[in-house]
C-alpha cells in the first residue's frame, strides 16, 4: 500500500487526505443518524400518545418532555406549544421556523462528502496530467528508448486516477443513501408537525 501511494507521487497526499475525511463522515453519519432516528421515533410516540390519551394538563406534561428531550421533534413541538396562547398561525409560523434551524443539522457534513466526491476525480485527473508531462519530458529528453524512466510518469498517472475514482466512487453511493435518509427523516417531521398542529388547534 505504502509503495502505491510513493508510485502515485504528490497528489497521493490531498487523495489520503480526502479519503480519511471521507471514511470519517461516512461513520459520523452512520451513527448520528442512527441516534437522532431512534430518539425521533421515541419522542413522537410518546408525545402523540399524551395529546391522544385523556390526561388532564395533557399540553403541559408534552412541553415537559420536549424540555427533557434533545431531538429535532422535541425542539419543533416546544417552539409551537410556546406560541399556543398567540393562535393557530404563529402557531404554524413558529414549527416552521423551528423544522428550517432542523434540516441544516440534519444534513450536516454533506456538504463536504459531496465536495470530496466532487474533487476526487479532479485530483485524479491532475495526477495523471501529471504523470503525462513527466513522460513526455523523459520523451524530449531521451528518447522513446528509456522504457524505464517512461514507466515512471505513466504509473503517476494512472494510479492518481485509480485512486481517485475509488475514493469519488463509494463516497457518492453514501451520499446519496445519507441524503435520502435525511429526506426521509425530514418528511417524517414534517408530518408529525402536522398531526401535532391539528391536535393542538382542537385545544
Amino acid at each position: 500500500m505504502l509503495q502505491f501511494l510513493i508510485k502515485g507521487g504528490p497528489i497521493m497526499v490531498p487523495l489520503v487526505f480526502c479519503s480519511i475525511l471521507a471514511l470519517a463522515i461516512i461513520i459520523e453519519k452512520f451513527m448520528s443518524l442512527k441516534i437522532i432516528e431512534s430518539k425521533a421515533d421515541k419522542f413522537m410516540e410518546r408525545a402523540l400518545g399524551i395529546l391522544n390519551s385523556d390526561e388532564e394538563r395533557k399540553i403541559d406534561k408534552v412541553l415537559a418532555l420536549c424540555e427533557m428531550t434533545s431531538s429535532p421533534p422535541a425542539r419543533i413541538l416546544q417552539a409551537g406549544i410556546e406560541k399556543k396562547e398567540i393562535g393557530r398561525a404563529e402557531i404554524k409560523e413558529a414549527v416552521e421556523d423551528a423544522g428550517a434551524i432542523e434540516v441544516p443539522h440534519l444534513g450536516r457534513y454533506l456538504v463536504i462528502l459531496s465536495t470530496i466526491v466532487t474533487i476526487s476525480p479532479l485530483l485524479g485527473l491532475l495526477g495523471t496530467v501529471r504523470g503525462m508531462i513527466i513522460a513526455f519530458n523523459v520523451i524530449g529528453v531521451a528518447g522513446v528508448g528509456e522504457a524505464g524512466a517512461l514507466a515512471g510518469g505513466i504509473s503517476e498517472a494512472l494510479y492518481t486516477t485509480a485512486f481517485g475514482l475509488s475514493i469519488a466512487i463509494p463516497a457518492l453511493v453514501f451520499y446519496n443513501y445519507f441524503t435520502h435518509r435525511t429526506d426521509r427523516l425530514v418528511r417524517k417531521l414534517e408530518n408529525f408537525s402536522g398531526e401535532f398542529l391539528e391536535l393542538l388547534a382542537r385545544r
